[in-house]
Formats: structure tokens, sequence, C-alpha cells
């Protein structure tokens, strides 16, 4: 790409911007502006609107915006749009909201227990395991990244976002481009490509990773931002 555009780096659950730590430099050296802000998380008092609010005092009054989102992320970015000049919205890892659904009913109405069930058994592991921080999240990402992510402490999360109906109509009239991990526990790559079919019109393209790419592989998720694929 020959012009300089601005990112704007959308944290999911947690709303820590460290997430994006280590993609933010490589954007950077690539000659482009990076924006990474913090969500309001762990306010019981924020929700949805709260996020988005967060996103586009941010970028204030820059235009051609990259709005690129992880995971819970898909659902408060795309509140954004009405209020940024966003040329194109990149979804990373997402939970792809429909209209009316709150993040709290979206994974048993994407059926997305059946999915992770079946994704354990073809990876030899107990679908009836507890939750397991390393196992779902951190398998791929480099153990000094790990060490680094988990002395910052246990971000909290407030469940104000996860109760509130997804309150667009329709997807916004923006490009979007979905990057499915392949190797991702939390929301498997087949539950992630079906989803970007039915409810956004794309076929996802896959990054090498697990749930959280941005720490596991930063170099190749920094690629496919630069390379709008």
């Amino acid at each position: 790409m020959g012009m300089t555009q601005t990112y704007v780096l959308v944290p999911g659950a947690g709303g820590d911007s460290f997430y994006w730590h280590l993609v933010v430099p490589l954007l950077r050296e690539a000659g482009h502006e990076v924006l990474a802000p913090d969500l309001p998380a762990a306010d019981d008092g924020a929700g949805l609107a709260e996020y988005a609010d967060a996103i586009v005092a941010c970028a204030g009054e820059r235009t051609g915006v990259v709005l690129v989102a992880q995971s819970m992320g898909a659902f408060s970015a795309p509140l954004a749009c009405d209020r940024l000049d966003v040329a194109r919205i990149v979804l990373v890892a997402p939970m792809i909201p429909a209209p009316g659904e709150s993040a709290g009913e979206w994974w048993s109405a994407v059926g997305q227990g059946d999915a992770a069930r079946d994704l354990a058994l073809v990876e030899g592991r107990d679908p009836d395991a507890p939750f397991d921080l390393h196992e779902i999240f951190l398998h791929d990402v480099p153990q000094a990244v790990t060490d680094a992510l988990l002395a910052r402490g246990e971000p909290v999360q407030s469940d104000t976002p996860f109760v509130e109906p997804w309150p667009l109509a329709a997807w916004p009239d923006v490009p979007t481009q979905v990057l499915a991990g392949r190797h991702d526990r939390l929301i498997p790559p087949d539950l992630q490509r079906r989803l970007a079919v039915e409810r956004l019109g794309v076929a996802a393209d896959v990054v090498d990773s697990g749930h959280l790419p941005a720490l596991s592989v930063p170099g190749e998720l920094a690629g496919k931002l630069l390379a709008g694929t």
C-alpha cells in the first residue's frame, strides 16, 4: 500500500490494548499510524455504546480508518462506524453478531458448544475437561509473551456488554474481512468460516494461529492487515 493509513486496533474481552503490543510496531514500521484504545471493560456502567465511544474518541477526526477488532470486539467496533470514516473492517477470530443477539447468547445461538467439543475430540483433548486458560487461549503463544501477559494480572470484564442485545439492524456497509485462526480452540475455524458467509457474506481468510494471533503470530497477522487480505 502506497499511502499512509490509520489502523485502530480494538481488543476483545478484557479491553486491554496490550493484546496488540507486538502488532503495533510492525504496522508503524510499515509507515502507518496505529492507535490501540483500551475499553472500559471493568466498568459495570459501561456497555457496548461506551465501548464504541472509546473507539471513536481514540480515532478522533481521522479518515480512511482501518478498524481491526479481535474476538468480542466484533460487537463494539461496528457501532463506531456511523461516527467514523471507516475504509475497512477486519475481524480477527471474531464473535460475529446478529441483530438483537447478545454476546452472552452468541455461544448457544451459533452452536459453538458442539463445535468446540468436535474440535477437542479431533485434537485428542477431553471435551469435558474444565476450562483451561493455557489450553484454550495460550497454547500457541510463546512463553515469554505469555509471561508478560500474565504478569499484568487477570483482566476484569464486566457482564454488562454480554447481556445487551446487539443494537444494529444490519452490519455496516463497509468492506469487511474475517481472519480465522486455523488452530482456534475457543471459536473453531470451521464455525468462523460458516458465520462469515452466513452473517457477512464473505469468505474468511486463515491465520496460522489459535485465538490470539496478535500474540502468537504478530508478523503474519500484521502482514495480512497490510496486504488487505
